[in-house]
This record gives C-alpha cells, sequence and structure tokens, in this order.
C-alpha cells in the first residue's frame, strides 16, 4: 500500500517541468563554475582539493543544497497540497487506506525523486571537481570531462525527444531518469581516466605508475556532497509537513525558513551550550616513553606541541583538559577535580592525598610545547577516553555546560551537521563513525517531522 503510493508519487514527480529544469540549471551552473571560480583562493596542493577548487567545491555544494530545498519545496506541494486543493486525494482516503501511509508513502515517492536529482548533481560536481579551475588562459580543457559529461547530458536529452514524438512519453521523465545513470557512469569513467585516457599516470623516471582511480578518487568530497543528501531528505520530510496544510508559496517559504533557522542554530543556539576558552590547538604529540602511549596509567607523561605559543602563561602544576571542539564539547581528558590553588607541591613528587589529575609538569613557551602527566598522589589515574591527538584543543578549566541551551540546540534543527566542506579543504579525515552519526541525526529529524506531517494530515478536511 505504501510503496503503491510511493511509485505513484515519484512518477508524478520526475514528470514535472520544474524537475527537469531544475537539474539542468544545476548541471550548466557547474559547468560553467569551473571557468568563473579562479579567484586564487590559496595554493597549496596537499588535500583532495587545493587552489581555488576549493571555491569551486563551496560553490557546486550550495548549489545542491539550494536546488535540493527547490526541489522539496515544488514536489511535496504537488504531491500533498495540490491533491489536497484538487480533491484528487479523496480516491485515495475513501478506501480503507490510513492516513499515516498516505503520508509515508507521499514521502517516499518525492523523497525518492528528490534523490535521483540530487545525486545527479553530485556526478555533475563531481565531473567538475575532477575538471578543476580553469585559472589561466594556457590551462586545458580536460577531454574526457567535457567529452563524457555533453554526451551523456545530449544522449539524455535525446531519448526523452525521441521518446516523447514517437511515443509519448513525459520528456522530463525520460530525460532525467535516463540523465541519472548516464552522469553517473560518466563521473565513474572520468575517475578511472586520465586527462589523455590514460589508466594509469605518467610516472617521471624513477617513479611508480598508480592506477588513475585511486589517484584521482576523491572520497571526501563525495561524502561531503551525500551528507548534503541526507540533509535535502530531511527537507524533503518538513516539506510533504507544510504541504499537509499549507500551498505552493508558503510551502516554499518554509522549506528556505527552516534552511535558515537550521544554518544558524549553531552560532546563534549552539555556541552558548559549552562554555570553555581554548589555551591552543595541539600539532603534534608524543608519549614520553612508549609504555605510556594509552595515558592511562599514573605517571604517564605526553609531549605537546602546540601550533602557537599558548594564549596564557602555563605553569608546572596547571591542570589541564583536552578535546576536538574549541568550544570544549566533549573532553577527551575525563573528569577531574584540579588540585586547590593554595596547595603547593612538586609535580613529579606529587602528596599522598592528591586527587588525580592531570597536569602540566614544564612548559616551555617559546616553542609552544607542554608535558603533561597523569598526576597521583595513589596508583589511580584519570579516566580518560583517549590520549592527547594531533588537532585537540587544550584548556586549563572544565567545559561549563548551560542546559536551555543545550536543550534549544538539541530541539532546533541545526544543517551545519551536515556541511563536511570545511573538514574537506582543510584535509581533515572524516571519521565513519561521525558520517553514521550524519545518518542517525538526519533519521531522528525526519521522524519527528514526518510526526508532525501525519498529525497535521489527521485532522486535515479533504473531503
Amino acid at each position: 500500500m505504501i510503496f503503491t503510493i510511493a511509485r505513484t508519487t515519484f512518477l508524478e514527480a520526475v514528470r514535472q517541468p520544474i524537475f527537469f529544469i531544475i537539474v539542468a540549471l544545476s548541471g550548466i551552473a557547474m559547468f560553467f563554475t569551473t571557468w568563473g571560480t579562479g579567484f586564487s583562493m590559496g595554493y597549496t596542493e596537499v588535500g583532495e582539493v587545493s587552489g581555488d577548487n576549493k571555491l569551486l567545491l563551496d560553490l557546486g555544494l550550495a548549489s545542491i543544497f539550494l536546488a535540493g530545498t527547490l526541489l522539496a519545496g515544488f514536489l511535496a506541494t504537488a504531491a500533498m497540497s495540490r491533491e489536497i486543493e484538487n480533491k484528487t486525494v479523496l480516491t485515495v482516503v475513501s478506501k480503507p487506506v490510513p492516513r499515516p501511509a498516505v503520508v509515508l508513502g507521499k514521502y517516499l515517492g518525492v523523497t525518492a525523486a528528490v534523490l535521483v536529482g540530487t545525486l545527479t548533481m553530485v556526478a555533475f560536481l563531481m565531473l567538475a571537481v575532477r575538471h578543476g579551475v580553469l585559472s589561466n588562459a594556457s590551462q586545458t580543457i580536460d577531454g574526457p570531462v567535457i567529452t563524457l559529461s555533453v554526451g551523456a547530458a545530449a544522449l539524455s536529452i535525446a531519448i526523452g525527444l525521441w521518446g516523447n514524438f514517437f511515443y509519448g512519453w513525459s520528456f522530463p521523465q525520460a530525460s532525467t531518469l535516463t540523465m541519472f545513470p548516464l552522469m553517473i557512469l560518466a563521473a565513474a569513467i572520468c575517475t578511472a581516466v586520465g586527462p589523455e585516457w590514460n589508466l594509469m599516470s605518467r610516472a617521471r623516471p624513477g617513479e611508480t605508475q598508480v592506477p588513475m582511480l585511486a589517484q584521482q578518487l576523491k572520497p571526501m568530497v563525495l561524502l561531503a556532497a551525500l551528507s548534503l543528501t541526507s540533509a535535502i531528505a530531511v527537507l524533503c520530510a518538513i516539506a510533504v509537513a507544510a504541504s499537509t496544510r499549507l500551498g505552493q508559496v508558503m510551502t516554499l517559504v518554509v522549506c528556505f525558513g527552516v534552511l535558515v533557522l537550521g544554518m544558524l542554530t549553531g552560532p546563534l543556539v549552539g555556541r552558548y551550550a559549552y562554555e570553555n576558552v581554548a589555551l591552543g590547538t595541539v600539532l603534534k604529540v608524543e608519549p614520553v616513553r612508549e609504555n605510556m602511549a594509552e595515558f592511562k596509567n599514573a605517571g604517564d607523561r605526553y609531549l605537546v606541541t602546540l601550533r602557537s605559543a599558548p594564549a596564557k602563561v602555563v605553569k608546572p602544576g596547571d591542570p589541564l583538559w583536552y578535546g576536538p571542539f574549541p568550544s570544549g564539547f566533549d573532553l577527551a581528558s575525563g573528569n577531574f577535580a584540579p588540585p586547590p590553588a593554595s596547595l603547593n607541591f612538586d609535580v613529579e613528587s606529587p602528596p599522598r592525598d592528591l586527587a588525580p589529575a592531570i597536569l602540566v609538569v614544564s612548559s616551555d613557551p617559546k616553542v609552544g610545547q607542554l608535558t603533561i602527566g597523569q598526576i597521583s598522589g595513589s596508583t589511580t589515574a584519570v579516566k580518560v577516553s583517549r590520549p592527547p591527538r594531533e588537532g585537540d584543543h587544550i584548556f586549563l578549566a572544565p567545559t561549563k555546560a548551560h542546559p536551555v541551551a543545550i536543550l534549544a540546540s538539541s530541539v532546533l534543527p541545526n544543517f551545519q551537521h551536515f556541511w563536511l566542506l570545511d573538514a574537506v579543504t582543510q584535509n581533515q579525515p572524516i571519521p565513519p563513525e561521525h558520517a553514521l552519526l550524519i545518518l542517525l541525526y538526519s533519521g531522528c529529524l525526519i521522524g519527528a517531522a514526518l510526526a508532525v506531517a501525519i498529525l497535521l494530515f489527521q485532522g486535515r478536511d479533504v473531503g
């Protein structure tokens, strides 16, 4: 029952002219972005994207997010609001079909159609990133990218025109459903071949050839794009909920309002949830001895090198905390009470009544180095979740949590969680568990939005 409604909704959605128009405009925008983003944003050659390609990726992801929001608003309106206004939904609800099944079917159909369009745009983006920015006139055009992308687009449009003229097919449906696999195939082939259609890299004398697929594959870029795809699936659920009571214009207003609010939740609310001031950022860490690598026993020592001199004067005996976030959220250094300020002792010979703590053993502000240790008057140590690592932020005080701000930031959708561009451009690896958390978070938001949609549709008079 649900999947029958979803299938019908999907076919109706991809037949909408606006569906083909938005996807096609996104592809055209990606095509011309390679000529319009030569602004010399950097010259580093480290990471999956560098130089002007950082701006290319930024604009590409933003275009996908904007286009996906438009698709969600337009298609959800056609699936729910328009059918309610035209009374066509009566043919479904008048039968023994529960209203929650109608909402879930409509959502699945709309989301499937939007994901087809979004993944096609992701293929456009991967082709654009593979081509790279043309910063000057001396750079040559990437033959495989242009040939395969233009060929796939032309073939899909030709099939749509042919099917529409001879068989009466819907042109938007035939073109977009053909363009979807062709563009993904074009992106996959371009990743596997070089600019000269070579499968292996051109190695210099003494160097080893590597497959172009291994050299050109950009998993972090792809993960960042797919993360936005899950955010668009959330917007689809919100659009379906809004369209149960509102028309097309107001549904679009709600979608963009939630999008803007979601992008501002972190700066407006989330920044006040946890309060701390970072002393610096870790550049390099190493245990003083090999048997101290786990940093879980009393007496363990770590040498920490900061990216710059500490923001404050640090002296032996000062307590120290560390964690991955500059706000002090999710500290990895565990919970411990710092020694009283009036207690004077030698960190190398702590008194027996000293509670376990992580303290500064020595400090060299000229080179930005600290030696930190598990200091305790007994064999008990602070229970840390892990030792310090590169990229961590260090603090001289525990983090203060504000429950009201935490509750508000937890209830309001935060679309910054789906925006992984900074990690890609700064060449920071995205852990698999973080990607899993993004999927779980999007699932929670989708479930909440669909619950509201079912509640609104249950009380809606469709007669």
